[in-house]
């Protein structure tokens, strides 16, 4: 599904993509080229970015690897040829054997919009040498899903710094997230996620089983399900949902409960957050493969300061636990297509 947020225009060698973001310009020409700035969200949805080296002036390189959801690594060089700050970026993307196989020139431009003109229109206009070359790229690394993914992250990594900046919430918490990619088309994967048939058969620890399953799925509503464990234990949770955006996007409150609903503490973990954030995205993969891409993002709210340090703390097993339930997941699509 494309992007509301962004305009594209392809032509036989060429890929114009814009956004209009709510930054000055002089913000967002500086998350282009910091490079403290470019790993938060330089790149398409699940994908982290390694800077090797960046020079920002004419004649100045960016080496940088580009790591997929699935693992895939994705080399790349940019050499700078014109650099008008706050205005205008134009740059030579490949040219090396050690690189991604694609050769193509971008000019990148930041507008000043807006009544106040507090507002910047980013333009970014690639130029391919054939209708091949840029055939290529869109067939064989979703070059325009990608560009719309990775402008829209740069949205989010702007107003995430802004709403840092006025955020009187205390102390700030590193949020857990996990990205992966399943080949299955995205529909699906949203469904296995919002239909409780379908999730009574992959979200739960391994040798769980699920007991009870209710599903509204609406704005303000819930999924309450209860488990049973191999020793026999029964375990309730309850998901209430703050967005819906079909497939895109899903956001909900995560507690523990009670067979009522009932919200309750964590049964072996007292300084657990009473409360956590889970927000999902779902994404065409823009790299080799394709697929979906999902980046589950969770952190605790409302929390105490002790809380916070037991999320904190607790990445390696969240990440152990995560991974097996994608694991189940993984499983589960595969066995439906």
């Amino acid at each position: 599904m494309p992007d509301a947020d962004s305009h594209v225009r392809s032509t036989d060698r060429e890929i114009e993509i814009s956004r209009v973001f709510n930054a000055p310009r002089e913000l967002v020409w500086k998350a282009f080229t910091d490079p403290t700035q470019i790993p938060q969200w330089w790149g398409p949805r699940g994908f982290t970015t390694r800077t090797e080296r960046m020079d920002v002036k004419p004649g100045g390189e960016w080496r940088f690897v580009m790591i997929g959801p699935d693992g895939q690594e994705y080399r790349n060089l940019i050499t700078y040829l014109e650099v008008v700050e706050p205005e205008r970026l134009r740059y030579k993307h490949g040219g090396d054997k050690d690189a991604e196989p694609v050769n193509f020139q971008v000019t990148v431009t930041f507008e000043r919009v807006g009544p106040a003109g507090d507002r910047t229109l980013l333009t970014m206009r690639s130029v391919f040498p054939s209708t091949n070359a840029k055939d290529f790229v869109v067939r064989e690394y979703n070059a325009i899903e990608g560009g719309q993914q990775t402008l829209a992250r740069l949205g989010e990594h702007l107003d995430s710094g802004r709403n840092a900046a006025s955020s009187s919430d205390g102390p700030s918490v590193r949020p857990f997230v996990l990205s992966r990619v399943f080949q299955a088309p995205r529909t699906l994967v949203w469904d296995a996620w919002t239909q409780p048939q379908h999730l009574s058969k992959w979200m739960s620890p391994k040798g769980s089983t699920v007991m009870a399953a209710r599903m509204d799925l609406r704005v303000g509503g819930t999924y309450h399900y209860g488990l049973k464990g191999p020793d026999g234990n029964e375990m309730w949770g309850k998901w209430v949902f703050r967005e819906i955006v079909v497939p895109e996007r899903l956001v909900f409150v995560q507690t523990f409960a009670d067979a009522a609903g009932g919200v309750t503490r964590h049964p072996s973990a007292p300084t657990w957050p009473l409360e956590t954030l889970s927000t999902i995205t779902f994404a065409e993969h823009a790299g080799k493969g394709r697929g979906t891409t999902i980046v589950l993002t969770w952190t605790p709210i409302n929390a105490t300061d002790a809380e916070r340090k037991t999320f904190d703390s607790s990445h390696a097993g969240m990440q152990q636990g995560w991974g097996g339930t994608m694991e189940q997941l993984t499983a589960y699509l595969a066995g439906l297509a």
